[in-house]
């Protein structure tokens, strides 16, 4: 495995203003996922803490920060908190269904109001229809969709995920920006839990939490949750998980 690794070509961004914390300059080392055996280049990587969009994956490599950091669910050990046992029957009425990863009209519409309201100066709220055609459908791995509907048949949420050998990785999901008392990113992300758990498998990875960003905080109200170091995974302490639940306070 890491003379499969060894093979690739990886290279470094330029720095750029970092997303999540101001002040702070940012970095990402990538590579293209392509070749007969992508399907294993990408277990790899994601074990390693990257994370893919489009036919490339990344992390993080900043300089003078470490903040970002991958995280994954212990899927098989989840069991839903209080207030996620809330979500869940306060949205007993939303109908969940796995499709293709082939984009449509009517999530575009859905993926264009989201941008808007959460991310209207950020530059995914500058993509056009073709680029949501290419987030959706440029992929080199298993991928589906999950789409979210309400009692009537109106699309409401919608959420990207990867197959990995060893569990889910929920890639990208935006929801009814006028819905957020519903609390739909939490519902979608019960949801990858829930088909984690059904096929057997150990995790499901949410991506970067990034201490001290108020907008990742969420991801620590899933718990027991492994976060990667440069030693490897390891448990999130109670320590951090306090840490991060204040953040969004």
């Amino acid at each position: 495995h890491e003379a499969f690794i060894g093979t690739r070509f990886f290279f470094a961004t330029g720095l750029m203003p970092c997303p999540y914390l101001p002040g702070r300059l940012a970095r990402r080392i990538v590579t293209e996922l392509s070749g007969r055996d992508v399907a294993v280049l990408h277990d790899l990587l994601s074990l390693a803490g990257f994370r893919r969009s489009h036919d490339i994956a990344y992390a993080p490599a900043c300089p003078d920060c470490n903040a970002c950091k991958a995280v994954r669910v212990d899927a098989q050990a989840y069991r839903p908190s209080r207030a996620m046992r809330r979500v869940i029957r306060a949205n007993a009425d939303i109908r969940a269904s796995n499709v293709a990863p082939v984009a449509t009209d009517e999530q575009y519409a859905l993926f264009a109001a989201y941008q808007a309201a959460r991310h209207g100066t950020g530059e995914m709220a500058r993509m056009d229809a073709t680029d949501y055609r290419a987030l959706v459908e440029d992929t080199p791995v298993q991928t589906h969709l999950i789409e979210f509907r309400n009692g009537e048949g109106v699309l409401i949420g919608c959420c990207l995920v990867d197959r990995l050998g060893d569990g889910l990785a929920a890639v990208y999901s935006f929801f009814e920006p006028a819905l957020s008392r519903r609390s739909l990113g939490s519902l979608m992300i019960l949801r990858v839990i829930e088909e984690t758990r059904a096929l057997g498998l150990p995790y499901t990875y949410l991506g970067f939490w990034v201490a001290g960003c108020s907008k990742m905080a969420y991801k620590a109200r899933f718990q027991p949750l492994d976060v990667y170091t440069t030693a490897g995974w390891r448990r999130m302490s109670d320590d951090e998980r306090m840490d991060a639940l204040l953040e969004k306070i």
